[in-house]
């Protein structure tokens, strides 16, 4: 007596998909080997937004914009369009990203002004007079990160530090102011610390007017503002 040949149940449908899982193992198998060859590879995408230094760049500009206190991280991830998370990537805090606006221009502005008065040949007046036309290049080069530089008011460690590095570069064209006075090259009827402010003064108006479409170069109008500013101040 021949004994009949076992043979496996069929498989059935699975209950949830209603897929015949021989039926879909063989169709993912032949979908696996043509995917191989007809998909298309993905390639991941990078991190979305700003570099750091653009970033700053835009931050700087949200804060003159809207001034600092009243602006918030949110803000100035709206304003740039990206998320806060973004910005996050670069920077702890709103307040590193003020620092960091901030010491741009300062960085800027005091190493032009020590390069001018520590030159060597020239009398204190010709390295006042180059001292002050480079702070204007600069102001206008860094002109949103002076600006807000100039705004600050010292309500935080960040903003008192901003203001003591004013003062070291304000220190430094006083101490050539007289230099220039003591060798006779500016009249001697000022105190240097009064004409330090009058030149400053002068400098420091142009973040209320100038704008990057202005109709001339930056040389150009420090330039101006050499001649203008000591035209009444040389003796």
């Amino acid at each position: 007596m021949r004994i009949p040949k076992t043979t496996s149940p069929a498989p059935t449908p699975d209950l949830e998909s209603g897929v015949d899982p021989a039926v879909d193992a063989a169709t993912k198998s032949t979908d696996a080997e043509a995917g191989a060859s007809d998909q298309p590879k993905r390639t991941r995408r990078g991190r979305p937004g700003y570099d750091r230094e653009t970033l700053i760049n835009k931050a700087t500009e949200v804060f003159v914009s809207r001034g600092y206190d009243g602006t918030s991280m949110d803000t100035v991830a709206r304003e740039l369009g990206i998320t806060k998370s973004a910005i996050y990537h670069h920077v702890k805090s709103k307040e590193e990203l003020l620092h960091l606006a901030i010491n741009r221009g300062i960085r800027a502005l005091d190493s032009a002004v020590e390069a001018e008065s520590q030159r060597t040949g020239l009398d204190a007046l010709t390295r006042l007079r180059s001292a002050v036309h480079a702070s204007v290049v600069i102001l206008i080069e860094y002109h949103h990160s002076v600006t807000l530089l100039l705004r600050v008011r010292g309500n935080s460690d960040i903003e008192r530090r901003a203001l003591e590095a004013r003062r070291r570069i304000d220190d430094k064209i006083r101490v050539l102011v007289a230099a220039a006075i003591e060798e006779g090259g500016l009249r001697s009827d000022f105190t240097p610390g009064l004409i330090t402010r009058l030149l400053f003064g002068m400098v420091n108006s142009i973040t209320e007017w100038y704008r990057p479409s202005y109709p001339a170069a930056p040389e150009k109008i420090a330039d101006a503002v050499t001649s203008m500013a000591f035209n009444g101040l040389e003796a």
